[in-house]
């Protein structure tokens, strides 16, 4: 396989330079953006269209042809000018490389055009419409979430191949390195080979199945940003935007445009709107209770309000549906009783369906708020999360008020068990405090 072009895979900075891609102002500094945001827009888009063609065997293929019209435009650009439509003109470039590409390499043709319906490659068509983008991806993110592989490798494979994700990043978000990665893409590519996964939608039959593996795979990768144990940030809002980005394209196709689909789109969106207040100004996390709510992007608590209406609509109650009404709730400053009896009562819910140790000691705080802390200590020593940092954060906030002394020890305990540098500024605050009075 070619060299990645992972200089270009840096899409740190989430800003949309759309009007970049419109191609105005084409100075130097607008190339310097715009082709690290084109590569993190298209290049899962290029490599989606041309695995479909040519079958998820040759996926290195695809995406090394994807790589290299993003190589032609470093090349081309700074002496050319950027050209009237940059999208427009990568996926020409694409086009034309995939075609030279199957022109010139003959033992590729050999086992590629058989299967594809033409005789001519020099005149063969590669669909670059919005419509059959959107259909490839989706087909794509089915195959890559399919069961034969574990869920670490399909995230892995999704931010590689559909979100354009260098190694580097990758190995970022999982706290490994680029060979754990490389060798777990590999073995995961090998696999949907030998399985022969088809790069298409599943039967009506067993779509419902299938979604529910998609839906795991995107839960894991937002959960991979909004709780990021990166030594970087402790938010890698990237890593949330691609997931609701993907679960925007279950939502534009009529058959997976279903209730959990939306569900998990309101609880990604709630989330996402106490981004801003969540990070300090130093990068650190600032905890719930002493966030900024002005800071609250209220556009998408609402857009989290229709999807959450949407999702509604069915029988079926998913844990993304309780999950998003408890998301809800939390963008609801008001200290009100009624808040934290409606959390409550959505973890009751929860962990009757979806049972996590997580979950349940998340609801311990909620039921401090609705019956004390007294009661809630009760609940969460039953846990016995003995290797879990926030299990101790959690004791040593619900001592505070009844003995400094367990409360503090707790808090040390939570430090030497903390992974992240965020991690252990927090809870060394809270340490700090104890010592202020």
């Amino acid at each position: 396989m070619k060299p990645h072009p992972k200089s270009l895979s840096k899409g740190e900075g989430l800003e949309n330079p759309a009007s970049l891609s419109k191609g105005e102002g084409r100075g130097e500094a607008n190339q310097q953006t715009l082709i690290p945001h084109l590569f993190r827009t298209e290049f899962g888009k290029i490599t989606a269209v041309l695995c479909k063609l040519f079958g998820f065997a040759h996926v290195e293929v695809a995406e090394d042809i994807a790589g290299e019209a993003f190589l032609s435009a470093m090349e081309s650009w700074p002496y050319k000018g950027i050209p009237e439509n940059p999208t427009a003109w990568l996926y020409a470039v694409a086009k034309n490389k995939a075609k030279n590409h199957l022109h010139r390499h003959q033992l590729f043709t050999d086992k590629v055009m058989p299967n594809i319906d033409t005789t001519d490659t020099v005149s063969l068509e590669i669909d670059l419409s919005d419509t059959h983008i959107a259909d490839s991806q989706l087909q794509m993110l089915f195959a890559i979430c399919h069961p034969a592989i574990a869920a670490e490798a399909q995230i892995g494979l999704a931010l590689r191949i559909l979100c354009g994700f260098g190694i580097d990043e990758i190995a970022n978000a999982f706290l490994s390195n680029k060979e754990t990665i490389n060798k777990r893409l590999f073995r995961a590519k090998e696999k949907l080979r030998s399985e022969q996964v088809a790069i298409m939608f599943p039967p009506p039959a067993e779509i419902d199945k299938r979604l529910e593996t998609v839906l795991t795979t995107l839960y894991l990768l937002y959960n991979e940003g909004y709780y990021s144990e990166s030594k970087d940030s402790v938010l890698r809002e990237d890593l949330c935007v691609e997931a609701m980005r993907l679960t925007t394209l279950l939502m534009g196709n009529i058959r997976t445009n279903q209730p959990n689909v939306n569900a998990l789109y309101a609880l990604m969106c709630f989330h996402s709107s106490r981004f801003a207040a969540r990070k300090g100004l130093e990068g650190e996390l600032v905890l719930y209770d002493d966030q900024d709510e002005t800071l609250w992007n209220q556009g998408l608590i609402t857009r989290g309000a229709f999807h959450l209406h949407q999702a509604s609509q069915g029988e079926h109650l998913s844990k993304y549906h309780l999950e998003a009404g408890i998301a809800y709730w939390h963008t609801q400053k008001t200290d009100a009783p009624e808040k934290w009896e409606n959390i409550l009562q959505l973890y009751n819910r929860l962990l009757q369906i979806a049972y996590s140790p997580v979950a349940a000691l998340n609801r311990t705080y909620a039921l401090a708020k609705v019956k004390g802390n007294a009661a809630a200590i009760t609940e969460a020593e039953k846990l016995g999360l003995t290797g879990n940092h926030f299990y101790y954060t959690l004791l040593g906030e619900l001592y505070r008020d009844i003995d400094i002394t367990i409360a503090k020890k707790h808090f040390e305990t939570a430090l030497t068990l903390s992974k992240t540098l965020a991690d252990r500024q927090t809870i060394q605050k809270k340490l700090d405090a104890f010592d202020a009075f």
